[in-house]
């Protein structure tokens, strides 16, 4: 297996169904994982709680996209343990400048407060990491996030592994063999992530699935 990373070859991995880690921010060596399970989103059926509703109609934030993706990366990697090593951080940047990695930025008052980032290629979004500086950082990015690819035509939003949190919000787990088929249609088909066309409505966003919590 490669263990090095170039865009070229993170781009060719992606379409395998394989995403990079590392072991950790020292770590010389690149992991290819491709889990046996795994966890998406299905594009339409993002969950808004509550809480996360009166979070986003408040609007006391700005989303901005791609306007400072090596940041939201740092960002990312700031916790005790990581898989972003800096091959993997030198190698996502270069993807952004060649239009693939992309980020949704959450900011207040001139100061970034949470995001997330990925790459798109075709018509797949592939999650690699979010953020989050206060409450609700990062729900609002994923939630921003999710109605940039319904609205711009995505087939697959990506999570890797499923965990709580995803899942409160509405993310699955599927199988291997589920999720390459997926992977297969969607990279059939082009979506634009940065689509001119593409208009934001919080009240939409924040209506389109609320739940009682």
């Amino acid at each position: 297996m490669i263990n090095y990373l170039s865009p070229e070859v993170l781009l060719f991995a992606y379409q395998q169904g394989l995403f990079p880690m590392a072991e950790s921010r020292d770590a010389k060596q690149i992991q290819w994982i491709q889990p046996k399970k795994r966890g998406i989103f299905p594009i339409g059926e993002f969950h808004i709680s509550k809480s996360l509703r009166r979070a986003l109609l408040k609007n006391d934030y700005s989303i901005k996209i791609n306007s400072n993706f090596p940041k939201v990366i740092e960002k990312c990697a700031d916790r005790n343990e990581t898989w972003i090593n800096s091959d993997i951080y030198d190698c996502y940047c270069k993807l952004h400048k060649d239009g693939f990695a992309h980020s949704v930025e959450v900011w207040k008052d001139s100061q970034l407060i949470g995001g997330v980032y990925g790459v798109a290629i075709g018509a797949a979004f592939f999650g690699e990491s979010m953020f989050s500086e206060v409450s609700n950082g990062s729900k609002i990015a994923l939630a921003y996030l999710h109605d940039r690819l319904l609205k711009t035509g995505f087939l697959l939003f990506d999570t890797q592994f499923l965990t709580e949190h995803l899942a409160s919000l509405g993310a699955i787990e599927i199988t291997q063999d589920e999720y390459l088929t997926k992977l297969e249609k969607s990279l059939n088909k082009n979506a634009k992530f940065v689509d001119t066309n593409y208009s934001v409505d919080v009240e939409t966003i924040a209506h389109r699935s609320t739940q009682t919590s």
